[in-house]
C-alpha cells in the first residue's frame, strides 16, 4: 500500500483528469469513483492520526523517579 502522501498526490492526480473538458465519461467515471475509495481510505488515515493525537495531548506529564513533590503548602521553615 502507498504512503498517505502518495495517495494524496493520486488524488490530487485524479481531480485534475476529471477537470479536463476533452477525457471520455467512462474515463471521468473511473478516475471519479477511484477518487471517491483514495479519499474515504485517506479520511479514515486522518481520524487514526486525530485519535493518536488526542490521546498524546491528553495524556498526563511523565515526571522523573526522583524528582521532589512540589508541595508548597506543607513545606514550613522552622
Amino acid at each position: 500500500m502507498k504512503n498517505f502522501e502518495e495517495r494524496l498526490e493520486r488524488l490530487e492526480a485524479l481531480g485534475e483528469k476529471i477537470r479536463k473538458p476533452d477525457i471520455p465519461l467512462d474515463d471521468a467515471l473511473k478516475a471519479f469513483e477511484e477518487g471517491i475509495r483514495l479519499a474515504r481510505t485517506l479520511e479514515k488515515d486522518l481520524e487514526k492520526i486525530e485519535s493518536r493525537i488526542e490521546i498524546l495531548m491528553n495524556a498526563p506529564e511523565e515526571k522523573p523517579e526522583n524528582a521532589t513533590p512540589e508541595l508548597g503548602l506543607f513545606d514550613e521553615e522552622v
